[in-house]
């Protein structure tokens, strides 16, 4: 690319408020520069400028840049885990939990975390916080209509109990999950943190921040946790050192706040 991507970046954040220094710089710079290719724009300035007049790539531009590869119970084994040993718990102190899905991309987990948590409560009782600086993403979560291969790790019972078949592979979720789950735009990077979560889940999102972002996320979760509230991140997102950070490890991928 023929001009600087430093000032490409600082373009990005003042358009977006997408900070890119927070991202692995050879892994977005990479697909950032095949998309520009793909329009075949010459430099990164003039990138910039077509993203300023052109809603079309503003918007390709930003689905793009946020990650979002998501599907309902991902890693069934550790949804086992939270409905046998983390809700349980989460109950005890309360029977009306706060719960955010932080980075939540198309609203497979904040639905799977209602559909859980319908085991113990009824629904009228059940209110998620789901987050993600992507409004493309949050439009497609409050939609609710997923493919069958976004269902694949679910138990066949949810899909009976909480899904309407609209045609051979596409499903809607019911109107009175979607009611449980509230939709806002958010930036971990920049704005301010729910408060007193009973439970944080946000998973597959950190891997692609630098390491010194990751740990002023991780202590923002932290503080916005209630004292013995409970974080639960991705498969490849262990805590090192998770007591300095204000956390003792619960399960493998659940963290406690100490």
């Amino acid at each position: 690319m023929a001009d600087s991507y430093e000032q490409f970046k600082k373009d990005v954040y003042q358009l977006t408020k997408i900070d890119l220094n927070a991202y692995k710089e050879r892994q977005m710079k990479r697909r950032i520069d095949a998309l520009i290719a793909k329009h075949k724009i010459p430099t990164y300035s003039e990138y910039v400028s077509v993203l300023k007049t052109n809603k079309e790539l503003f918007d390709e531009f930003v689905n793009y840049l946020t990650i979002n590869v998501s599907e309902f119970y991902r890693n069934p084994e550790l949804w086992k885990v939270m409905e046998q040993e983390i809700i349980p718990v989460v109950l005890e102190k309360t029977k009306s939990p706060k719960i955010w899905s932080a980075a939540c991309s198309t609203g497979d987990e904040p639905y799977s975390l209602v559909m859980l948590l319908n085991k113990f409560l009824p629904l009228s009782q059940i209110h998620i916080i789901a987050t993600d600086i992507d409004k493309q993403v949050l439009d497609k979560a409050r939609m609710g209509l997923y493919n069958d291969k976004s269902l694949k790790g679910l138990p066949p019972e949810y899909i009976k109990k909480y899904f309407t078949n609209v045609n051979e592979h596409n499903y809607q979720i019911n109107q009175d999950v979607k009611r449980c789950v509230e939709f806002k735009e958010h930036n971990l990077l920049k704005d301010a943190y729910p408060s007193s979560c009973d439970m944080i889940v946000c998973r597959n999102v950190l891997i692609y921040f630098t390491e010194e972002a990751k740990v002023d996320i991780y202590r923002k979760f932290n503080n916005a946790l209630r004292p013995e509230g409970f974080l639960f991140v991705g498969s490849t997102e262990q805590i090192i050192q998770p007591a300095s950070l204000g956390y003792k490890s619960y399960r493998s991928f659940f963290y406690r706040k100490e």
